[in-house]
């Protein structure tokens, strides 16, 4: 009986002091009013196309469209590839874990990647680093970028709390910010003339980035907190930031434009239940002690939107099923629509005639 007693306590001490990474914060979410409105649930994502990446690669992340019309999209490992028929074709390798991708007006490709920064390709060996930190403070986990006319690069850095290099991935380390609802994310903007600086902060897991057409505006997806921001860039409200969609069904996550004032969004994942536990900053240290098992993680359930300026939902997107995976992008190249996703062995596409 003393043996199960002190194993007893033993578990309770475990339970209630055993140290984690993670320090929740209280917050409070608006209730979530699910898939209806703008965001009923269809089955439009089934009519696209799961194309696999070679061998056993897996996480086609974004996808950039260069100035020639040459597409390019990433895997989890690294490797770059060029896609210009029905399969993926293997163009260099570049190691890191690639995120956001994006098309310079100098014909580079500049990649956000989550263990290097922000780094600059121009052909097979050629990577360099553009942006490893902000006033002295590594970036540790760049995510998207968008890059204007002149050069400038806006990019987003997803926390300044947990690096994906050491704490397992991507996926984990997004998982434990947006448990934890620390809000050390920030984006920053480097110059053509090298300077960097922050130009907005306080996010909690900031993700997604893109600029308007005339690049008055930047729009920012806030994940942890399931909302979209508008910053503006120039005019009378330049330096202004308001929420442009909040409360919405899932964790928003890369933000694409479409270069028309459109924009596509994509959901990484359905708002989870474990919310109603986010004003309860020591239970939910206490469930993370118990373990992957138990703790939050995304849902297979794919969803893209399409949006302009005004925050305005023009074309919803789904997968209830959850066979793409865990959805990171949509984008239109040419005839075709592409879904991206986060560590998937494929990426979706579908003739943009089979649009609604």
């Amino acid at each position: 009986m003393r043996i199960l007693f002190a194993v007893f306590l033993l578990g309770v001490a475990y339970l209630l002091f055993w140290p984690v990474p993670v320090v929740p914060v209280a917050a409070e979410f608006p209730e979530d009013a699910g898939f209806t409105g703008d965001f009923a649930e269809n089955t439009a994502l089934d009519a696209a196309q799961l194309v696999r990446l070679p061998g056993e690669e897996v996480g086609p992340e974004d996808i950039a469209v260069m100035t020639d019309g040459t597409v390019y999209m990433t895997s989890l490992s690294g490797i770059l590839y060029r896609v210009d028929g029905a399969e993926p074709v293997e163009v260099d390798r570049l190691g890191g874990r690639p995120l956001g991708l994006k098309a310079g007006p100098d014909g580079a490709l500049y990649i956000a990647d989550s263990f290097r920064g922000v780094m600059r390709w121009t052909g097979p060996g050629t990577l360099e680093t553009v942006v490893a930190d902000v006033n002295g403070a590594p970036v540790i986990y760049a995510n998207q970028l968008d890059v204007a006319q002149d050069g400038t690069i806006y990019f987003s850095n997803s926390t300044d709390r947990f690096d994906p290099e050491t704490m397992g991935g991507t996926k984990p380390t997004s998982v434990l910010t947006i448990w934890e609802q620390s809000d050390t994310g920030y984006v920053a903007r480097r110059a053509p003339d090298g300077t960097t600086e922050k130009i907005a902060d306080g996010f909690v897991y900031t993700n997604g980035v893109a600029l308007s057409p005339d690049e008055d505006f930047l729009l920012i997806a806030e994940t942890g907190r399931a909302r979209v921001h508008k910053l503006w860039l120039t005019g009378s409200k330049a330096g202004q930031q308001e929420i442009l969609m909040e409360n919405l069904p899932g964790y928003p996550d890369n933000i694409e434009a479409q270069g028309d004032g459109t924009y596509w969004l994509a959901f990484a994942s359905p708002r989870v239940p474990s919310e109603a536990l986010m004003p309860y900053p020591f239970l939910r240290k206490v469930i993370w002690r118990l373990g992957p098992a138990v703790r939050p993680a995304p849902i297979h359930r794919g969803m893209v939107v399409q949006f302009d300026g005004e925050g305005t939902i023009l074309r919803t997107l789904q997968d209830p099923q959850g066979r793409l995976g865990i959805t990171t992008g949509g984008k239109i190249v040419g005839d075709q629509f592409y879904v991206m996703t986060l560590d998937s062995p494929w990426f979706g596409r579908m003739p943009v005639s089979d649009l609604p």
